[in-house]
Formats: C-alpha cells, sequence, structure tokens
C-alpha cells in the first residue's frame, strides 16, 4: 500500500475534489489509489482522454485536475487549452521523464496548467510510491493557485540552516547581477518576463527555478528562442554578462567563486529545493555586493526569502511579483515579510522595473 507522509486532513475537513485524466486504465487506477491513500482527495471523476476531461471539469467543477500528455485526439496541452478558456481549473501534469517530455510538459504550462511530475519509470510505469508524497504536495498546492488564461509573452525589441555574514567580496570588474528566484507558475511568468528584457540589458541574469535534472535545459531552449537576450543552462566556470541568461541546471546549486565565476555542487537540499535560490542570492551577495538585484517570484514556500534579505544587507536591490499576478504567493510573501524587499509589482511591470534599475 502506497503511504504519504503528509498528514491526512482533521476529521470532517472537506478534502479536494480532483478528475483524473489518463488514457491508461491502469495508470487511472493507481493515481486513485495513491491520492486515496493521502486521505486528502476525493476523486470525483476519471477521464480517458480530452474531450472526456472537458466534459468531466465542465459538469463536476473539480478542484484540481491531473493531466496526461500523449493522449488520442487532444494533447495534454489541448486539453488544458479548452479548460482554461471554458472553465480554469488547476491542472498539475504527469511528464516523462525524458527530453521530449520536457518539451511537451512545458508546452502544457505554457498552455496554463499550474506544475507537473515527472512519471517515475518512463511512460509505463504505473509504480507511483516514489513521487506519491510529490503529487500529494503539488496536487495540495495546485488546488489553492490561481489558475490563467495565458496570454502572449511581451517582446522587447532585438536543507540546513542558511547565514549571511553581510562581508562581501566586490571583486572589481563585475557586471550588475540579477538573480530570480522562482518555483510553481514560473514557467508561465518566465515566458512573459524573460522575452520583456531587452538583448542589451545591462546585467547578468541567473534563474534559480525549481525543477528536476533534464527539465531546465528544455526551459532554457523555450525561453531562448522568444527572447533577445541570450538563455542557456548555467555551466561550471561561466562568468555572467550583460544580455546573457542562465538557468541553474536541475539538481545542481549555483554558487560563485571570488572571481564571480558560477561553480555547481549537489550539495544539501536547501527549503527542500536543489537548486535552491537562497544558495545562489546569498552567493551573489557575498561576491556581487551592492551589484546585486534580488527579484521572488510565483512559487510555494519560502526559497528567496533569505537571499533578498543578504542582498539587502550588501546594498543590492530587491523586487517582488505582487499577490494578484502569482499563481503561489508563498515566495514573494515570504519575502515581503522580511521586509529586504524594495518594490512589489506585477508580472508584467517587473522588466520595465528591472530596466528602469
Amino acid at each position: 500500500m502506497i503511504r504519504s507522509n503528509l498528514t491526512p486532513p482533521p476529521g470532517g475537513a472537506k478534502k479536494l475534489r480532483v478528475v483524473i485524466t489518463d488514457d491508461s486504465m491502469f495508470m487511472r487506477a493507481a493515481i486513485a489509489k495513491t491520492l486515496g491513500a493521502s486521505g486528502q482527495f476525493e476523486v470525483v471523476g476519471q477521464a480517458r482522454d480530452g474531450h472526456d476531461a472537458l466534459d468531466k471539469v465542465l459538469a463536476l467543477a473539480p478542484d484540481v485536475v491531473t493531466m496526461d500528455f500523449n493522449m488520442p485526439g487532444w494533447t495534454g496541452a489541448d486539453t488544458v487549452r479548452e479548460i482554461m478558456a471554458k472553465k480554469p481549473t488547476p491542472v498539475v501534469m504527469f511528464s516523462a521523464h525524458t527530453k521530449a517530455g520536457a518539451r511537451e510538459t512545458f508546452e502544457a504550462l505554457a498552455a496554463g496548467a499550474v506544475d507537473f511530475v515527472a512519471k517515475p519509470g518512463g511512460e509505463v510505469s504505473t509504480d507511483l510510491a516514489k513521487i506519491a508524497d510529490e503529487l500529494v504536495r503539488k496536487l495540495i498546492a495546485a488546488a489553492s493557485a490561481r489558475p490563467r488564461v495565458p496570454t502572449a509573452p511581451i517582446r522587447r525589441p532585438t536543507t540546513g540552516p542558511i547565514g549571511f555574514t553581510g562581508t562581501t567580496t566586490l571583486t572589481p570588474g563585475l557586471p550588475r547581477l540579477c538573480v530570480i528566484a522562482v518555483s510553481t507558475g514560473g514557467p508561465a511568468a518566465l515566458s512573459r518576463l524573460v522575452p520583456a528584457l531587452p538583448g542589451d540589458i545591462r546585467f547578468g541574469v541567473i534563474i534559480v527555478q525549481h525543477m528536476p535534472a533534464h527539465f531546465t535545459a528544455a526551459l532554457a531552449e523555450r525561453l531562448d528562442a522568444d527572447s533577445a537576450l541570450t538563455v542557456r543552462e548555467a555551466q561550471a566556470g561561466d562568468r555572467p554578462m550583460p544580455g546573457l541568461c542562465l538557468i541553474a541546471p536541475g539538481d545542481r546549486h549555483v554558487e560563485f567563486d571570488d572571481r564571480g565565476l558560477i561553480t555547481l555542487h549537489d550539495g544539501p537540499l536547501v527549503n527542500g529545493c536543489r537548486p535552491a535560490a537562497d544558495v545562489t542570492m546569498l552567493s551573489a551577495a557575498r561576491v556581487y555586493g551592492r551589484r546585486t538585484i534580488g527579484v521572488v517570484m510565483t512559487g510555494m514556500g519560502k526559497d528567496g526569502a533569505a537571499g533578498v534579505r543578504a542582498i539587502k544587507q550588501a546594498e543590492g536591490k530587491t523586487l517582488a511579483q505582487d499577490q494578484d499576478s502569482s499563481v503561489i504567493f508563498g515566495m514573494p510573501k515570504a519575502a515581503i515579510e522580511t521586509g529586504a524587499i524594495d518594490d512589489v509589482a506585477p508580472l508584467d511591470e517587473l522588466a520595465a522595473r528591472l530596466r528602469a534599475l
């Protein structure tokens, strides 16, 4: 029997209503069993394809939907678009842990899906024990999210304690550096922010998006195609430069040596994450000092809060995404509550605030 480490709701508490969508009867049954074992959900419907999923969403009004990508007829992304157009409902995708699966996942996220979970053991496995806690956690978070009908990107013309000492290296000759912390809802938010930055922006950008290995390269590829900036996955030894946007690789923390060059490591999870924005922001505050800009965007949890506090102590600048435009306001809220945020702005105004710096 699959067991979740998450505590079931207290007696009488309302369970979250879920519609499960997958063309495999066995996968639907495995997901239903996993969610039932958690005690947090009521599976109100099971759909065999996208058309069936839309019908059930319209008829049953679930709190959240699970969605496979590859189905007969509509793909997962097609189905998400239809749901967002007719009855916006939080959707969590199941994704194959492959390059093709990553691209499909970002297509669905761009269509309005809130989050995704990578399938264990490839496309056909129904053994969900390894991801049971992750699936339950992400569905609970998604149920409280604000699903949004996507709009076209705004394009410009071509786990342990963390502390900050308050001292900075400030190596001469380093450029300004913007570190962006983002999690749930991040790919869609980044697809609006990054293309809105001009190619001649006068600082380097590091994005720490909570995402497993193999998915960050696909995210970089997608953003690079839509942006005037050069966007790619960060590598050890990279030097942040104006006009270059680097994405922290999945399952690797990003820090900086005293020359400002990127180092990667697989140290302990921080805030339950690797990569973690706090790790990168604290390192940036130490090395780049007042040249650092910290931005905290949509996401669950508190990653980035300690980081912006360190950046503020180093006399850098800090921004946070506002609640109304955040899919999940957890990370921006935690950052704002530190008192270290200089400015709070809607998603579509963040790029202008950054350009003004």
